[in-house]
């Protein structure tokens, strides 16, 4: 069984979700689009499927540093605990501030910051190439000696402190956020106002943004997302987007060294003969969210799928050492395209219909093999073939109404 904090606490999120709705409503405030809200969570769900092999790698790498390159063995208690908690966000907020500053790097955390909303989804929307440019920052502490079980523990204890921060419920916090990270300080990061973009980067505390002059107070309400919109519900596009941007501006570039320049400086250089850095500039005045627009039965049949899709994805991450290869790529598939598929539904793309009916269909035979050992087989394939068939009902159905809708838009 997986016991990683951050899929430990999967129900816990979805049950502060459902309570910030409630008080966002009291407050009446909208808090929530499904569209977005579904986006944001399919991002985590990604996150973590594609992480279950590439912590493969990381925490490979870290053990490899501990056991052969540490200084010190040092044990693994409460005191140590404390210690690498805080020197973890220490390599956090490094890693982090440079995730904000290195065009490259940028491309692995850009898609935390693509929502243009501001809730406890928000913080589950994260991306699957990050790992990539920031476990490295930890590998100081393998040199100091501390356990990379202690450090899983730590890391994910972090993780999940982040995610009460993503909230516009709870006002400024006093005394609280003299040293620590609140929902105020974390708003202003995700602000896309040219006096917001790149501060506040730490991530349990907020002293070091202080220390290194990287901290900035919530004043106007933020402007959230990012300067250019990623406008689309595809979470594979929304990780692919940037780097996509990179290829394409990097033609342009002449020269090795101002190839270079441009993967390590900040995002928005360009060499002088391209135009020079292009700065943020202030929100303008005619700017509106991305959205599109579906029949509410589409929502609901999203909304009901999604729910099957996140019983399946955790089952899959709480069980995933029990699992060969072969079954965690399978399942691990399945599971991005399902998050592509609803992306397609709410876009009205031309393919979503006849590939739906196909991923309904594997979904089902997937569940088969999962479940078949655990639920018995008449109930298993009595509520399989139920499922399929008011999945092909609704969705014949409701394919006709969208058609109609789309063909009135135009």
């Amino acid at each position: 069984m997986n016991l990683s904090p951050v899929v430990i606490a999967i129900p816990i999120y979805f049950i502060l979700m459902a309570i910030e709705m409630i008080a966002l409503r009291f407050q009446k405030h909208p808090g929530y689009r499904l569209n977005d809200a579904i986006t944001n969570i399919n991002c985590g769900v990604i996150s973590q499927v594609s992480g279950v092999f590439i912590k493969v790698l990381s925490i490979g790498i870290y053990t490899l540093i501990y056991e052969n390159l540490s200084f010190f063995n040092i044990p693994s208690n409460f005191w140590t605990f404390c210690v690498l908690f805080f020197l973890y966000d220490f390599c956090y907020y490094w890693a982090h501030r440079m995730s904000h500053e290195i065009n490259l790097f940028w491309g692995g955390h850009v898609v935390h910051h693509s929502s243009e909303e501001y809730n406890l989804s928000v913080a589950l929307r994260q991306s699957s190439t990050q790992t990539f440019w920031t476990f490295f920052f930890y590998f100081p502490l393998a040199i100091l000696g501390f356990d990379p079980v202690l450090l899983v523990l730590v890391s994910g204890i972090n993780l999940l402190y982040q995610f009460w921060i993503h909230t516009e419920v709870i006002g400024k916090m006093g005394f609280f956020e003299k040293f620590m990270n609140t929902p105020s300080h974390h708003r202003v990061h995700h602000g896309r106002n040219p006096k917001y973009i790149d501060k506040n980067h730490g991530g349990t505390f907020i002293i070091f943004d202080k220390w290194f002059g990287t901290f900035q107070e919530e004043e106007e309400t933020p402007t959230y997302g990012i300067t250019t919109p990623v406008n689309s519900w595809n979470p594979i596009w929304v990780n692919l987007a940037h780097y996509v941007t990179m290829k394409e501006e990097l033609k342009q570039i002449h020269g090795f060294s101002d190839k270079i320049k441009y993967l390590f400086n900040k995002p928005g250089w360009l060499p002088s003969y391209l135009g020079g850095y292009r700065a943020p500039k202030e929100i303008d005045a005619s700017y509106q969210k991305f959205d599109t627009v579906v029949p509410s039965s589409i929502n609901w049949y999203i909304f009901l799928q999604y729910g099957l899709l996140l019983i399946l994805t955790g089952f899959f991450l709480f069980q995933i050492n029990s699992f060969d290869w072969l079954a965690k790529v399978g399942v691990s598939l399945l599971i991005a395209w399902t998050t592509v598929s609803f992306s397609g539904i709410f876009e009205k793309r031309s393919w979503y219909f006849p590939q739906e009916f196909l991923r309904v269909i594997l979904f089902s035979l997937v569940v088969f093999f999962l479940f078949e050992s655990i639920i018995p087989q008449l109930i298993l394939i009595s509520s399989l073939g139920v499922y399929t068939f008011v999945s092909f009902l609704w969705l014949w159905k409701n394919h006709k109404l969208t058609s109609k809708i789309s063909s009135a838009s135009l």
